[in-house]
């Protein structure tokens, strides 16, 4: 004889919304489930993102005595900027500073630290972090754009001090189609804050 399940009569029955198999899918106690994305939304953040990589990925091939550079870290910053605009860290002081901060700090640690590549490297990004937080410029991506600086190969070793100028171009660049992009959605919604 094969045994039922427990039914409602039974007093080991939990309901099926409050079985332990199922807590995974309640917001948890006290919190509102998060809000759903619109299709709108959605659409408005993949062509900002499109539009900024791919105007850096343009100046890169149609400028190149300018030297500029695709830097991993703009994938990061497109995450935040066309994804999350509202995100203190989205913020245009946050962009620029981080990433300029973070790409002289990098910089720095490869040319000055001795050749140790694990100590110019976790130098880079700690540093990078530290000196975000006292300027109030913190933005997760400069964390990569020091570390690029260190471990970028030839090309961006080549550059010296002036690996600041193209991540300087590429995050104008991805703020100005922010401000087009992210307002289309919603006007005057980005940024949150200049300072």
């Amino acid at each position: 004889m094969t045994e039922q399940p427990p039914g409602p009569e039974d007093p080991n029955h939990v309901p099926d919304a409050e079985h332990p198999a199922h807590a995974r899918t309640k917001p948890p106690t006290g919190r509102a489930p998060r809000p759903r994305i619109s299709p709108l939304q959605i659409l408005v953040a993949w062509l900002g993102a499109f539009a900024g990589i791919a105007l850096i990925g343009a100046a890169v091939d149609l400028l190149p005595k300018l030297n500029l550079l695709i830097v991993g870290s703009f994938g990061a910053s497109a995450v935040l900027l066309y994804g999350a605009p509202r995100a203190p860290l989205s913020q245009p002081r946050n962009l620029i500073g981080g990433h300029m901060v973070s790409a002289l700090v990098g910089v720095a640690c490869y040319r000055y630290l001795p050749d140790v590549s694990v100590l110019q490297e976790a130098a880079a990004v700690a540093t990078a972090i530290a000196l975000m937080m006292a300027t109030r410029t913190i933005h997760p991506p400069g964390g990569a754009t020091a570390l690029i600086a260190v471990i970028g190969g030839e090309q961006v070793h080549a550059l010296g001090w002036g690996y600041v100028f193209p991540v300087l171009i590429g995050a104008l660049v991805m703020l100005v189609v922010a401000l087009v992009s992210n307002n289309l959605y919603e006007a005057g919604s980005y940024p949150d804050r200049w300072d």
